[in-house]
């Protein structure tokens, strides 16, 4: 967990933890990987402090740390930290943010 709280994303960009993949149907079949849907929702676990805007001042991120967010199907930079994948995405790319 150092690792985490010593990563902090640049500028616009967020990293976010993607939710796992159902393994099983609710009925207990298991779903070969081959079948399985890619997973779209993802948490939100780190922020970087906004684009930069042409005054120099930062632009603020609409998204927060345990945010529930909807990502596109590809993009975002993969990165292994504790062992642990995490996506790396720029805002702008975030598809939609679920309202709890």
């Amino acid at each position: 967990m150092a690792a985490l709280k010593n990563f902090r994303p640049l500028f616009d960009r967020v990293l976010v933890e993607r939710f796992l993949p159902e393994l099983k149907t609710k009925s207990g079949i298991m779903i070969p990987q081959k079948g399985q849907a890619k997973v779209l929702d993802a948490t939100v676990v780190a922020t970087g402090p906004g684009a930069r805007m042409d005054d120099g001042k930062n632009q603020q991120i609409s998204v927060t740390v345990g945010d529930r967010v909807l990502l596109p199907e590809y993009g975002g930079t993969k990165i292994t930290l504790d062992e642990k994948e995490y996506h790396l995405f720029r805002e702008g790319d975030i598809l939609a943010k679920y309202e709890s």
